[in-house]
């Protein structure tokens, strides 16, 4: 099974634990933009819709999430993580309305979730354009970044996706991992995981 294969059949198992699988090519999207926003919006406003969120203030919450900086990026992910899993308080937009506790995954009903698994997405990072194998988002936030090898190809290891991942991707596309929860690294027959910032033995 060659990369492009496994790649596939990871797709198709995801789709059988009812992952929307997209292509990224077909995504219509900036490059250098790493969250699906729509995705990420629709959950806003529907999760929030009693207390009448509006798209402005949805829109507010996205960009303050993008601007924030991946400089240095341990800290940068280390602080989202915390959002994600613990929330964060959002002031409304109208000053007399109760300021919202904003959950971005909501863990009570899985079900309310966005799940979506994406194959080759394009990153344009500040020198160059990279394409991670798949990127795992739930409600528009990429959590977990898969890189596959070919295990019929001798020079090509799950380390040297690990590699890939921890210093090429990290260097090149920061912004993408600001959001990642874990990755993935696997040649279909060998497979881990692990924390971006763990060394290849604790995988």
């Amino acid at each position: 099974m060659n990369e492009s294969q496994l790649e596939l059949s990871v797709m198709e198992l995801f789709g059988q634990e009812g992952y929307e699988y997209i292509n990224g090519e077909s995504l219509l999207r900036q490059t250098s933009d790493v969250l699906l926003r729509d995705d990420l919006k629709a959950y806003l406003l529907s999760r929030y819709s009693a207390d009448s969120m509006t798209e402005t203030e949805a829109d507010s919450i996205i960009m303050s999430l993008v601007r924030s900086s991946h400089d240095p990026l341990y800290d940068a992910n280390r602080e989202m993580l915390h959002k994600i899993t613990e929330g964060f308080i959002f002031r409304r937009e109208d000053k007399l309305k109760k300021d919202l506790f904003i959950r971005l995954i909501d863990f009570e009903n899985p079900q309310s979730n966005i799940f979506k698994v994406v194959n080759q997405f394009e990153v344009q990072g500040m020198e160059c354009l990279r394409i991670p194998d798949a990127v795992i988002f739930i409600n528009g936030l990429p959590l977990v970044v898969i890189e596959f090898k070919s295990a019929t190809r001798e020079n090509a290891t799950i380390f040297n996706a690990y590699e890939q991942l921890t210093v090429r991707y990290t260097r090149d596309i920061p912004d993408l991992f600001k959001y990642n929860a874990f990755v993935v690294i696997s040649d279909g027959i060998n497979n881990k995981y692990g924390s971006l910032f763990a060394e290849y033995d604790y995988f």
